[in-house]
């Protein structure tokens, strides 16, 4: 009996042992991979979007973006009597910005703009959710000067930056 035990237990301890081995390995390869080319992701509301010599600069105010049940459970540490009212977050989310500091981050010419409302047409009536458009760096300059219908200011927005500079802009909706 004891024999037939072993028998199983070989072939497992070599499978589970080059298992080990292949992610071992795996994984410090694609560490070594990606020390070269190190990216930074935050959640900011942008402050400002400044245009210079042929380069834009972004000042922005980092924040801590919370979803799903992390966020409920962020929002019952830091508000216990409303969470416990509420049950929850509200819609889903929960913004923490403990810190007024404003970062100038320069922003690639070629950055990628990722929107999900903003004002299209300059009428109130026609603003509406249009998921994931992508547009240009200019139009987004352009559109967050604008204040009269949306302010674009009041959405979070995930930032990617890679090699100093901000690569990647995504606007967060909130309801």
């Amino acid at each position: 009996m004891f024999k037939r035990k072993s028998v199983y237990l070989f072939p497992a301890l070599v499978l589970l042992f080059l298992s080990l081995v292949t992610t071992a390995s795996t994984v410090g390869t694609r560490a070594e991979a990606q020390s070269g080319d190190k990216s930074q992701e935050l959640t900011v509301y942008i402050h400002a979007l400044k245009s210079k010599d042929g380069h834009t600069v972004m000042t922005a105010d980092q924040i801590e973006w919370y979803e799903g049940a992390e966020a409920d459970r962020i929002f019952a540490e830091r508000e216990p009597d409303a969470a416990a009212e509420l049950g929850g977050t509200p819609d889903g989310y929960y913004i923490v910005n403990d810190s007024d500091s404003l970062t100038s981050y320069p922003i690639a010419d070629n950055a990628a703009v990722t929107m999900q409302i903003y004002d299209h047409t300059g009428h109130m009536e026609d603003l509406d959710i249009n998921w994931n458009e992508h547009i240009s760096l200019d139009k987004f300059i352009s559109e967050f000067a604008k204040t009269g219908i949306i302010d674009l200011s009041q959405s979070p927005y995930h930032i990617t930056i890679q090699a100093g500079k901000v690569t990647s802009i995504v606007q967060q909706y909130t309801p």
